[in-house]
């Protein structure tokens, strides 16, 4: 690692004009490219206090050697500069989007003399007209087969192509009117361009006007009696409208535009994008980004433009994002370039378009998921994670089971906690535990995890003692609030049993690591319960979500796991799932306290007549201003049982003068 000031500009030198940076490492390479209105302040802030920037911001500075720039006239030269040095050198600190699949295109070769229709992949020619992208390539082929009754354009490769052309005979394409066979010269050169320039119209979402054309010529060949030719061009009707059914219609129609939208995290961005085009989603594509440096939507929106439209000659008339980039006018700027025409970035507020944008967001979501799952999947990557972490915190042996601690709470009510497990690096649910804070009032993430790190433990030592007795440590009360955090046949599978119970014993297994979500004072609390157990043998350590720090029980300083190391991304995937348990546990539990009511404390009284009580009543209060003889007329309810239901609305005294002598009432529970 080098040390920052060996290579800082000297004092003067770096002007004060926009421009874009590179900084390069001991061989040379570019490591991380950026661009800057006033490249003195900016490269300053590198190098003004180390302690102050972002971890990853500090892992770069230390990796480089020295530092150049290259200044520019505009905010637009610089957005286009630094495209070209990203592209050209792939700087490891860059943000890089990458395709987290390799989707097909619907592909028009119009530079060739015979335009052929094709599905496609990969980098883009050019002279190829493109549409999509589609999920699936035989979306593709469902839609084209549709469309070649009406377009019969060529979709045979150059090889058949030229065999047909020396045999003087077309393909069995040719014989059903799927093509024009213009291997054979059925049709010329021109003629045939012009059914393929139909296509791209067609796919392009000027549909209306070849619909009315086949509909005008139906319409003359029936009054001429030619009800053959009507009948072939009814079926050409029909095939384009099914084509059209395939694309659902989302916005007004000669709407053009593409809907980009985020899901993130401290370590990944997912992105997805809708292409729309005349009011239809013709396609959708996404990509996966590692974030090397520390950014913001507004940043990731800005690479992505930049990346994904850099070389494109489909940039749409309107753009909707998330969040609009930091240089607005410069990146509305540099696309209209690209598209010769004016483009829109915009934000929607309201409408079909922000509903829509909300669907590819929850897309953005589901693809970030299913990445994360499928990392999490494999053994080798679990392996070197265990391993990174096990290394990291100086552990004897790999943390083959993990548990995590994560509380919630609002303004200090409802206090819950969670418990969850991963075991070799995947988590099992059926170990999942759920805690209510009891010793701990109002908002103390401190205590509360001293209280539940005393109270798992307690419970492992009274098991491990086999002695299947939890009154004589204080404990029975717990069982039922330590649930289970999965019902069904695999709970509390690989656990001990307990052979007078013959169930599975739920905290008999220790953890060889134990995360706290929280800083020092949270490890701190964690490590003093278990030294009050007399519990040794069990590491821990906290996360700080902040910048995602390691903290160990009595360091001053954190553990920094590398910025996309697998041990980081284990820690982190932990974290995150203790505290969904633990916001899922408390919505639970603020639900239920929320429609607490007195009729809960009347012995005897279920459910069904509670809720028949209300509905005659109309309201609670109406019932406690009731008499018993009142009460009693609701079915279900007998004389014994309304003047027990009256006399515990009003703390036990049954009001002798019926309504409006209620000035006993019990308070809500």
């Amino acid at each position: 690692m080098a040390d920052p000031a060996t290579y800082r500009p000297a004092p003067g030198s770096i002007p004060e004009s926009p421009g874009v940076y590179r900084f390069r490492d001991e061989h040379g390479r570019v490591i991380y490219v950026g661009k800057a209105k006033n490249l003195r302040s900016r490269l300053n802030s590198y190098f003004a206090d180390f302690t102050a920037l972002h971890p990853r911001t500090q892992t770069m500075v230390q990796t480089a050697a020295r530092v150049d720039w290259t200044v520019v006239g505009t905010e637009v030269e610089a957005l286009q500069l630094e495209y070209s040095w990203i592209k050209e050198f792939d700087p490891r600190f860059n943000v890089r989007y990458r395709d987290d699949k390799s989707y097909p295109y619907l592909a028009v070769t119009l530079n060739e003399e015979f335009p052929r229709v094709m599905v496609m992949r990969g980098a883009k020619r050019k002279g190829v007209r493109y549409f999509g992208p589609y999920s699936h390539a035989w979306a593709i082929r469902e839609t084209v087969d549709q469309l070649l009754r009406v377009f019969p354009v060529r979709t045979c490769s150059a090889g058949v192509f030229k065999r047909q052309h020396q045999l003087d005979r077309p393909c069995l394409l040719g014989y059903i009117g799927k093509c024009s066979a213009p291997c054979v010269g059925r049709v010329s050169p021109e003629e045939h361009r012009l059914l393929a320039d139909d296509f791209c119209d067609f796919m392009a979402g000027n549909t209306s006007r070849f619909i009315k054309r086949l509909e005008r010529d139906m319409r003359e060949a029936a009054s001429a009696q030619e009800y053959e030719r009507a009948a072939r061009l009814r079926d050409d009707i029909r095939a384009l409208e099914r084509a059209l059914e395939k694309q659902a219609v989302v916005l007004p129609d000669r709407t053009d535009c593409d809907m980009i939208a985020f899901a993130e995290d401290e370590l990944e961005a997912a992105v997805q994008v809708f292409y729309v085009r005349g009011g239809r989603i013709r396609g959708q594509r996404g990509w996966v980004v590692d974030k090397v440096e520390d950014v913001t939507t507004s940043d990731l929106v800005e690479h992505f433009l930049i990346q994904v439209y850099g070389e494109s000659e489909s940039v749409p008339r309107e753009v909707f994002v998330p969040a609009l980039p930091p240089e607005e006018d410069a990146m509305t700027e540099l696309l209209s370039e690209q598209r010769g025409g004016p483009v829109r970035l915009r934000v929607p507020q309201r409408g079909d378009k922000k509903a829509l944008l909300e669907t590819v967001a929850r897309n953005a979501h589901e693809a970030l998921k299913q990445h994360k799952t499928r990392r999490a999947s494999d053994l080798t990557t679990r392996s070197r994670a265990l391993q990174e972490i096990q290394e990291a915190l100086e552990l004897d042996d790999a943390p083959l089971r993990i548990e995590c601690y994560d509380v919630s709470n609002l303004q200090g009510t409802n206090v819950v906690a969670s418990m969850v497990v991963f075991e070799d690096g995947l988590a099992r649910k059926s170990e999942y535990r759920r805690f209510t804070i009891k010793a701990v009032e109002g908002q103390d993430d401190v205590r509360s995890i001293h209280e539940v790190i005393t109270r798992r433990f307690r419970r492992y030592l009274a098991e491990s003692e086999k002695t299947g007795e939890l009154d004589a440590l204080g404990e029975a009360s717990e069982a039922a609030e330590e649930t289970s955090g999965q019902s069904g046949a695999d709970e509390g599978a690989h656990q001990p049993i307990d052979p007078e119970t013959g169930r599975p014993r739920k905290f008999a297994y220790p953890p060889n690591l134990v995360i706290v979500d929280g800083g020092p004072p949270q490890v701190a609390a964690a490590q003093r319960a278990l030294d009050e157990l007399g519990v040794d043998d069990i590491a821990v350590c906290g996360i700080a979500k902040r910048l995602e720090e390691i903290w160990l029980p009595g360091e001053a300083d954190p553990v920094i796991l590398p910025r996309n190391s697998e041990g980081m991304f284990l820690v982190q995937r932990v974290r995150d799932e203790a505290h969904r348990f633990a916001i899922t546990f408390h919505r639970q539990r603020r639900s239920k306290s929320m429609t607490v009511s007195e009729l809960d404390n009347v012995p005897g009284l279920g459910p069904a007549r509670r809720a028949a009580l209300l509905k005659h009543f109309g309201s609670l209060k109406r019932l406690k201003d009731a008499t018993p003889e009142q009460v009693a007329e609701v079915p279900g309810i007998g004389m014994r049982s309304a003047e027990s239901i009256v006399a515990a609305l009003h703390g036990g005294a049954v009001p002798a003068g019926g309504a409006g002598d209620g000035e006993h009432r019990g308070r809500r529970s």
